[in-house]
């Protein structure tokens, strides 16, 4: 198995980063390292988020690490981060 960052999951931890950074600049760098080493889990444990059952044709999963969510699909040997949110986000 391997990790495959989608460009918009890239992009939303850099948002949450920058969000985060203007109050606790410390707590806004754990946060991203919590979400780069939650995937690595996946790698022997690829069904080990509870499954989004509105895609009903693909293998959509969700991760919660601390406030986040994290969206991930497993195809064949690749586990692909979709999306990355803040739990309070409007998606």
């Amino acid at each position: 198995m391997r990790i495959r960052w989608s460009r918009e999951a890239s992009d939303d931890v850099g948002r949450l980063y920058a969000f985060r950074k203007s109050f606790d600049p410390q707590a806004a760098a754990r946060l991203v390292q919590r979400l780069l080493d939650a995937p690595i889990k996946l790698i022997d444990h690829p069904r080990l988020g509870e499954r989004l059952h509105r895609y009903a044709d693909r293998e959509v999963r969700h991760l919660r690490i601390d406030d986040c969510d994290m969206w991930y699909e497993v195809e064949g040997e690749v586990i692909g981060i979709v999306r990355v949110w803040h739990s309070r986000e409007d998606r």
